[in-house]
């Protein structure tokens, strides 16, 4: 079988981070799906990837895993997300640099708490922090908390009333910076990829400004591809990746199954741009 005809899913999340599904269950599920290769990349945490390997070693399931984390970066007042792909998950630096990430998670999710308690809702950060358990804090736990609680009627409405950029709960992240994060994806042995770059509020003329940023700093691939994403998106995505000498890749996001996003659903992309796997150090594709 040939790269071309594996299902390949490079973007995905359990609960250690924002995902719904543990480690198990998000394994399961790719077996149920039939995807070939998957990345795990939860936010600033690399948890879930030695229980996945463990797991995948106890019940024999046939599934290439690359090592993956999304790391959360900030670049012209925007929040950017890299993903690092194919690294050793066994570096110390890097582990204890992403700690440093989830340590400024946790202030920030305390500091969004001290804010809805001004206003009236309380308690956030502790009742957070209970329900995440092992997990890394983000905003979509806080959001689901004000569901759970009543305080908004849905997910998207935490953000539009609380949670978003000059809402009421707002707080600025102190993230750290683009060429940062490939630095510490690059030290340990990885490849650095631009998340969902049609995600991004920002005017093609501003994501330009980005990937030639990006690639100046050493950037190796963009995601070219998403289960939702247009083919007039999907194209631009692929002529942007070869404008600025960057490789192509494709991930679901996946949190949790929905209507619209699952583990490798439409990610396939075309030979017009050099494939993100290709660059791959510590692990070999199957090709049959």
């Amino acid at each position: 079988m040939s790269t071309k005809k594996l299902k390949i899913d490079l973007h995905c999340h359990t609960h250690y981070s924002d995902g719904a599904l543990s480690v198990p269950e998000l394994l399961m599920r790719s077996q149920q799906m039939q995807v070939d290769v998957l990345a795990i990349t939860d936010h600033d945490c690399i948890d879930a990837l030695a229980p996945a390997r463990q797991y995948l070693k106890e019940v024999k399931q046939k599934l290439t895993l690359i090592n993956g984390v999304e790391i959360s970066t900030k670049w012209h007042g925007f929040e950017i997300h890299i993903i690092g792909l194919d690294f050793d998950h066994q570096s110390l630096k890097l582990q204890d640099r992403l700690l440093s990430q989830q340590q400024k998670r946790r202030e920030r999710a305390q500091k969004i708490s001290d804010k809805l308690a001004n206003i009236g809702i309380e308690n956030v950060y502790e009742q957070c922090t209970q329900m995440t358990k092992d997990s890394c804090i983000s905003r979509g736990h806080i959001a689901k908390l004000l569901v759970q609680k009543g305080h908004v009627s849905h997910f998207q409405q935490a953000f539009t009333q609380y949670l978003g950029k000059n809402k009421k709960a707002y707080v600025s992240p102190n993230w750290i910076s683009i060429s940062e994060a490939i630095e510490w994806i690059h030290d340990a042995g990885g490849v650095a990829v631009i998340a969902h770059p049609y995600h991004y509020d920002m005017t093609t003329k501003w994501l330009r400004r980005l990937l030639n940023d990006f690639s100046q700093a050493g950037g190796d691939g963009l995601e070219v591809q998403h289960p939702s994403l247009s083919l007039q998106k999907h194209e631009l995505m692929l002529a942007l990746a070869n404008e600025y000498s960057l490789a192509g890749s494709a991930g679901s996001d996946f949190h949790l199954p929905t209507r619209w996003t699952e583990l490798g659903r439409r990610l396939d992309f075309t030979d017009s741009t050099t494939a993100i796997w290709t660059k791959f150090k510590q692990t070999s594709l199957p090709t049959h």
